[in-house]
């Protein structure tokens, strides 16, 4: 079954995207970026190569389609439902920010998931420096 891990007061969010997707890396797992849009999409692949340096092999797939999803490893979620093959891949992260919006937003994902019987991890990233 999917692990699922959200992760609270994830400012900039985007930012703490790329670290979460490069600790990913680091473990050698490959990463699917979930985005909503172009430009959200076109805004995480710049911050990410900025993050870290490219490799040869490509552990990261930027999408915004099922179809785009390359490999069921990891899935990091940046749009506001949940992804819609979440349950194919090993892990999804949620990123929640400070917001009201995204977190009603989150809470529907979090009982979405909880009513179909998965376990949910959490981490307040405001007390930690993840």
């Amino acid at each position: 079954m999917t692990r699922i891990d959200f992760y609270s007061n994830a400012e900039p969010k985007l930012q703490v995207a790329c670290q979460l997707v490069a600790e990913a890396v680091q473990q050698q797992s490959r990463v699917v970026v979930y985005a909503p849009d172009d430009n959200t999409a076109r805004a995480f692949d710049k911050l990410l190569w900025a993050h870290r340096a490219p490799s040869s092999e490509t552990l990261v797939v930027i999408a915004r389609r099922d179809s785009e999803m390359a490999h069921y490893q990891v899935i990091l979620n940046l749009h506001a439902d949940s992804p819609p093959s979440f349950s194919r891949f090993e892990r999804l992260v949620e990123l929640v920010g400070a917001g009201d919006d995204d977190r009603q937003l989150a809470r529907s994902r979090f009982r979405f998931y909880r009513d179909r019987g998965y376990e949910i991890n959490h981490y307040d990233l405001s007390k930690s420096s993840a």
